[in-house]
């Protein structure tokens, strides 16, 4: 269908305007005078073909906690359920979003429910939203769950954060220090190695090695610079495939210090999650099929489905949890499982254990960030150090033979 640029006035008498598809403008003009918009003129937009490799289509975190929130305000205002969806895609930044919201707009108009409508955009509302949005519906709550998911998107957020503070510092550094190392082979060693050869200086068995490699570097730094580009490219696929997701993910868990800290990142995305959905109504065999593809990590993810195997099967979720785990879960959060469930509070002891967890995650992150410091500038140190002093050793033999 084509899509239209369209201009008019809301019923404040504000000039309003957006992009919407629509079979025809006369449809589209209806459309919007059922939204309470005078139109004011309606213009087809101009189509530029796009590249399919470059064309992102994604929806941010932020933007769908933002929506969330923004949602379940005008729902709670009693605003009518299409006209906030039909404002919400105007103000849309994200042109895929805004169009996303529109077609949901759409599907609910002609008499479908919103978490229905929802499911048809698997790519921008999980599993995990369309529950949950389901709940509100059956429930008469819908804007109290949209607001639980904003709180629970924020959270998921600000745990994102954590996780590139403590993953980003240690690889830049390492990578710039990596290409500084490179660019000193390339351009500055030679200049050392030109002057040693003229004046005939003999050269420390450092030397002549790092020189060798100054001389491999000059002359394949086109295929070392593929190599290297190909190297992290290949790693990315092979990380999204069964076995390098597997391998890479149980690698990581038994990493001194970072498996502990990536331990605990799990388990908060997990216990936030399952807490939110229990909270919100949803069943426990559906919650923790869901809340366990939050993990993030899939050897945890496959225990907790163990763990939701034995929950089917009459255990209670604790035990299963303890059974299924093999010491992946803490024995605390076993013993605050085993409580909520005795007390009916399971879903505030998941929210606590959540938060438990973050704190961890803060202190883990400050941690790790005190100890790679100076393990990092060892390291950078090491290497360019190594480099400038094996091209002043020969200067010490020549100083000593005058």
């Amino acid at each position: 269908m084509p899509v239209y640029v369209w201009t008019g006035k809301n019923r404040y008498g504000d000039v309003v305007g957006g992009e919407r598809v629509a079979e025809s403008a006369e449809e589209l003009t209806r459309a919007l005078q059922r939204d309470q918009i005078a139109v004011i003129s309606i213009k087809t937009k101009r189509v530029i073909p796009a590249i399919p490799f470059l064309k992102m289509e994604k929806v941010r975190l932020k933007e769908l906690a933002f929506f969330s929130r923004q949602l379940s305000v005008l729902i709670d205002a009693e605003l009518p359920l299409i006209q906030s969806l039909g404002l919400l895609a105007e103000q849309q930044k994200n042109k895929y979003f805004s169009r996303v919201i529109t077609e949901v707009k759409e599907d609910v108009e002609a008499g479908s429910a919103l978490h229905q409508a929802l499911r048809k955009h698997p790519k921008v509302f999980d599993d995990l939203y369309c529950n949950l949005v389901a709940s509100g519906e059956q429930s008469g709550s819908l804007d109290t769950m949209l607001r639980r998911l904003a709180d629970y998107q924020e959270s998921m957020i600000k745990l994102r954060a954590k996780v590139r503070q403590a993953m980003i510092y240690p690889v830049a550094i390492i990578t710039f220090a990596v290409l500084v190392a490179i660019f000193m082979l390339w351009k500055v060693i030679p200049v050392f190695g030109s002057i040693y050869q003229e004046l005939g200086a003999q050269l420390p068995a450092m030397t002549a090695f790092v020189l060798a490699l100054s001389r491999f570097v000059q002359k394949f730094i086109v295929l070392i610079f593929i190599g290297l580009m190909a190297l992290v490219f290949g790693f990315r696929y092979w990380r999204k495939t069964p076995p390098g997701r597997e391998a890479v993910d149980r690698g990581m868990l038994k990493f001194p210090v970072m498996g502990n800290l990536m331990r605990k990142i799990s388990l908060s995305r997990f216990t936030r999650t399952l807490s939110t959905l229990i909270s919100g109504g949803v069943p426990m065999l559906e919650s923790l099929k869901i809340a366990s593809t939050t993990t993030g990590n899939v050897i945890i993810e496959r225990q907790i489905l163990q763990a939701r195997q034995m929950v089917s099967e009459g255990k209670s979720l604790n035990d299963a949890l303890k059974e299924a785990g093999q010491g992946q879960f803490p024995p605390m959060m076993i013993q605050m499982v085993n409580v909520g469930e005795s007390t009916g509070t399971l879903d505030e002891m998941l929210s606590k254990l959540a938060n438990f967890f973050d704190d961890e995650v803060d202190d883990a992150v400050t941690s790790l960030l005190a100890a790679l410091e100076p393990m990092v500038l060892i390291f950078v140190g090491g290497i360019v150090g190594g480099l400038v002093i094996s091209m002043y050793l020969p200067l010490f033999n020549l100083i000593q033979q005058f």
